[in-house]
């Protein structure tokens, strides 16, 4: 297939078949432009919707672990809350933000607890980002020192094994002890090499998560009374 050559900052130029196939197909369907405009609009605000999050409770305190004696934005959320919302934020795409919405009975939505709600969620998120985090250096400094072990018994086996070839004359032998030594060295470096390779990945993913429901919109609305639908 020929390709055609442009320079720099200048649009390929298109012969006079390629032109008029164009116009036919403008003069023919007027609204091709249009069709790809709306198209090009509709992934625009597809890519600007937020990922939404909606629950319904009764009271504030419904939120919140039930034995924190801390004030509201202090408190830890309650363990089904944190899982309900972590186990839909997962299931949601990653290149949008999150918006939580809560909905009351009644003015439950407008108490004073109920308009600390946002900084409440963005503290305890933040916080449970920085604990995983905590918990991946943790592991690093696990990997780093199994990893000093490791190479350390690597080095003493190939010794071992080449000291070993050397003074046992049966050859049987010899080829049992070198290889058992062999396997014992790379053994040794199993735990490191998972940790570097495999481990880390699904707490630096949950870290992620976390931090990005730290920066989530938290909106309060009225449920409809005896509705099953939420309140619009």
């Amino acid at each position: 297939m020929r390709q055609i050559k442009t320079q720099k900052g200048n649009s390929p130029r298109l012969g006079p078949k390629r032109r008029s196939t164009l116009r036919e197909m403008v003069k023919c369907c007027p609204d091709v432009d249009q069709q790809a405009l709306r198209q090009n609009e509709m992934r625009k605000e597809d890519q600007n919707t937020d990922n939404i999050i909606e629950m319904r409770v009764g009271t504030v305190e419904q939120l919140f672990h039930t034995l924190d004696p801390y004030p509201i934005r202090d408190k830890d959320l309650d363990r089904e809350v944190e899982d309900y919302i972590v186990g839909w934020a997962r299931e949601l795409p990653r290149n949008r933000p999150f918006r939580i919405i809560v909905h009351f009975p009644g003015d439950q939505g407008q108490t004073r607890l109920a308009q600390e709600l946002p900084e409440a969620f963005s503290r305890y998120f933040a916080g449970r980002a920085g604990a995983i985090q905590g918990d991946l250096n943790e592991l690093f400094r696990v990997g780093r020192r199994s990893l000093a072990i490791g190479v350390t018994i690597l080095i003493a086996c190939l010794f071992s094994a080449h000291f070993a070839a050397g003074y046992l004359i049966e050859a049987p032998f010899r080829r049992l002890v070198e290889e058992s030594f062999l396997i014992l060295g790379w053994v040794a470096n199993w735990r490191p090499l998972e940790i570097f390779l495999y481990d880390w990945w699904p707490l630096a993913r949950r870290r992620d998560l976390y931090t990005r429901l730290s920066t989530a919109i938290v909106e309060r609305k009225q449920s409809i009374p005896g509705s099953t639908e939420f309140a619009r």
